[in-house]
């Protein structure tokens, strides 16, 4: 991973600058948490400049991403992705105001890549690093312009659900985030993979299972809802795995017929959407005056989903908002957007100017630490 491969062309005497970030440029950021590798250049009003992402498609033989491929791909792809994204833009790597990028949660190697090359070029153009939580990310991206008409405004309910994360956080602020429940086993988007591939679907298993699922009949099969009905907003998925698992065994090593694993896909779909959706309006009943109900990650883009929490915000008389698809996935706009709310966050407490070089990547970062952030 070389700087010089980038063509920055610095001058080896530059200096860190230590004045206060108020962004006279646009800000570079870098998203390298699990199997996307992606770059992007948001400006400082929040407008995107450019953006690039690559969906490694390495993992597919292995029905699921495989770290370490993960880690060296990140290592061969950012480089090169910087550089287009700045010309994409038709931008100079003097022209970057500040470097951000995904610090932790997430896998281990592809934070310790990411996180490094940013640094890395922040040191080498005399910028600021800003290290950026993906959890907070993708919580605030609901804010970023353009995405909810007049504005996401505080307090709002976000309901993350992706291959790594189903929760339910009460966003209050920059910084300032309660966890109201999640799941006790397995992620949304994680189950979603399992019983596509259970049912013979290609990797990633969330978009190959919503479309076969177009096909079927979602009440052919009676599948359980775990917790729905319950108190709180805790999530479970497992039994609902096995479920899947004991219709499919009377077939043994026979491909399933394309009717029964169509309706499988369905109903499987359908019971995770009836389950969120319980589990989501017991979540805004646990908070004071919500604005909004926003949910994000890869499996906010499921349109039966979609539609479930649509129907969910209406009955609470809210809102509800998702980011584009494009954006639900992991993605370099949402870690930029996230460093300028963060930077905004610490000028308006008055803070010294954010510059996050002793970070170090975290696989795990709770949201509850965030408000350290800004404690003086």
């Amino acid at each position: 991973m070389s700087l010089k491969s980038l063509d920055f062309n610095v001058h080896p005497d530059d200096k860190r600058s230590a004045q206060t970030v108020q962004l006279a440029g646009p800000l570079l950021a870098v998203e390298s948490s699990c199997d996307e590798t992606a770059c992007a250049l948001i400006a400082p009003d929040g407008s995107v400049l450019a953006q690039r992402l690559v969906s490694q498609d390495a993992h597919a033989e292995f029905g699921g991403v495989v770290p370490e491929i993960a880690a060296r791909a990140h290592l061969a792809l950012l480089p090169d992705l910087a550089r287009r994204t700045l010309q994409d833009a038709n931008l100079a790597p003097a022209d970057v105001a500040a470097v951000a990028a995904s610090v932790g949660p997430g896998l281990i190697g592809g934070l310790v890549v990411g996180t490094n090359f940013a640094k890395g070029l922040a040191i080498a153009l005399g910028k600021p690093f800003i290290a950026v939580n993906h959890i907070e990310a993708h919580a605030l991206s609901a804010r970023l312009p353009g995405v909810v008409e007049g504005g996401a405004t505080f307090p709002f309910l976000l309901l993350l659900a992706s291959g790594g994360h189903c929760q339910c956080l009460a966003v209050e602020g920059v910084g300032r985030y309660r966890r109201l429940g999640g799941t006790i086993d397995d992620a949304a988007g994680e189950a979603f993979d399992k019983v596509a591939k259970m049912l013979g679907l290609g990797w990633p298993g969330g978009p190959a299972l919503e479309k076969l699922a177009n096909e079927g009949d979602p009440k052919a099969f009676a599948l359980p809802r775990p917790l729905k009905g319950r108190e709180g907003c805790d999530f479970s998925f497992s039994g609902l795995k096995t479920a899947i698992a004991r219709q499919i065994a009377p077939y043994g090593s026979e491909p399933l017929p394309r009717t029964v694993a169509a309706d499988l896909a369905a109903s499987f779909q359908q019971a995770v959407s009836d389950v969120v959706a319980d589990r989501v309006s017991n979540a805004l009943a646990m908070m004071d005056g919500p604005t909004l109900l926003v949910a994000a990650g890869g499996v906010a883009a499921n349109k039966t989903l979609r539609a479930r929490l649509t129907e969910v915000a209406e009955r609470h008389g809210l809102r509800f908002a998702a980011p584009p698809l494009a954006l639900c996935t992991d993605n370099a706009v949402m870690v930029g957007w996230a460093a300028l709310e963060t930077c905004a966050e610490a000028a308006r407490l008055g803070l010294p100017a954010l510059d996050d070089m002793q970070f170090r990547p975290r696989p795990r970062w709770p949201l509850a630490e965030m408000a350290e952030r800004f404690e003086v």
